[in-house]
């Protein structure tokens, strides 16, 4: 079964220029559902990053009363937020600890992100994973 990340994996491998990877990255971004102004609040600010981001957690439990996370985000920078729409689906509907245990630096380095993102953007998709794996912690502590 193909995953919505491996989809954007194949595409990032099948497309050879960055710009062209840039554009599509915008093109997520652009496809993420916009959040409300109520949403775009302080409380909701990502920390760390330099464009502005907002990142809405939500848990639920499943039927074995494992908490499961949903996210919500925009940013009011194109490429930013593209890169919340490639974090939002990387995590998506998965368990705390399966967030947890994702390895989040492999996945991104298959898609180049390290050597072709400015070190603020770098350091703005690091405050966004640091904020998922702290929310995905709270989470199993509260389970």
């Amino acid at each position: 079964m193909t995953t919505a990340i491996d989809e954007i994996l194949e595409t990032f491998d099948f497309l050879d220029d960055w710009e062209d990877r840039y554009k599509y990255l915008i093109d997520l971004g652009k496809e993420l559902p916009e959040l409300t102004a109520d949403e775009r609040s302080d409380v909701n600010k990502v920390r760390g990053c330099v464009s502005q981001v907002w990142l809405i957690t939500s848990v639920s439990n499943n039927a074995n009363g494992v908490p499961v996370l949903t996210f919500k985000g925009d940013s009011d920078a194109l490429i930013v937020q593209g890169l919340v729409a490639v974090v939002t689906t990387l995590f998506n509907g998965k368990t705390a600890q399966e967030i947890l245990d994702t390895n989040v630096e492999g996945i991104f380095a298959q898609l180049g992100l390290q050597e072709h993102l400015t070190p603020q953007r770098s350091n703005g998709l690091k405050s966004m994973v640091g904020r998922i794996h702290r929310d995905a912690q709270e989470a199993l502590a509260a389970a």
